[in-house]
C-alpha cells in the first residue's frame, strides 16, 4: 500500500513539474514565435517547417526547467554520477525534442487547421500544436526516465 501511495506521490509531482515546465516552454514559445519572425523571415517558414528556432529554443527552456524540478522534487538520485545523470537526461530530452518538432509539425499542417476563438483568448494552430505535442512527449518521457535515469 505505501509503495502505491508513494508511485502516486511521484506520479502527482512530475505532473506538477511537467505543468511547471509547460508553463515555461508555451510561454517562451509565444513570446518568441512572435518577436522571432519580425527579425528572421525564415522562423515562420524554414523550408517549409513553421516556427522551427521558437520550438527548439523553448523546449530547451522546458528541458532545463524539467530537469531541475525532476531532481529537486520528482525522482530519487539514480546510481550514476551526477555528470551522467545530466548527460542521459539530455540526451533523452534531445530525442524527445526531435518528436515533438515532428509531432508539432504533423499536427500544424493535418490535425489543427482553424483556431479557437474562446472570447478572451484565441488558441491558435501553433498553440494548440505545442500543446499537444507536449503532453504526448511528456507521456514518454516519464516512463524513460523512471525508468532509465532514475532508475525508479
Amino acid at each position: 500500500m505505501r509503495h502505491q501511495i508513494l508511485r502516486h506521490k511521484q506520479i502527482l509531482y512530475f505532473i506538477v513539474a511537467g505543468g511547471l515546465s509547460a508553463i515555461v516552454e508555451i510561454g517562451s514559445f509565444k513570446i518568441l514565435s512572435v518577436y522571432l519572425p519580425r527579425h528572421f523571415a525564415g522562423e515562420y517558414s524554414f523550408y517549409g517547417i513553421k516556427y522551427p528556432f521558437s520550438n527548439i529554443f523553448s523546449t530547451g527552456c522546458g528541458i532545463i526547467t524539467n530537469y531541475f524540478l525532476s531532481i529537486w522534487f520528482v525522482f530519487a538520485r539514480g546510481k550514476y554520477s551526477k555528470r551522467r545523470e545530466f548527460a542521459y537526461f539530455i540526451c533523452i530530452s534531445i530525442l524527445s525534442t526531435v518528436i515533438g518538432l515532428i509531432l508539432f509539425q504533423i499536427l500544424y499542417h493535418l490535425v489543427f487547421r482553424d483556431s479557437i476563438d474562446m472570447g478572451l483568448y484565441t488558441l491558435s494552430q501553433e498553440m494548440m500544436s505545442k500543446i499537444t505535442s507536449i503532453v504526448i512527449v511528456s507521456l514518454l518521457n516519464y516512463s524513460i526516465k523512471k525508468k532509465v535515469i532514475f532508475n525508479g
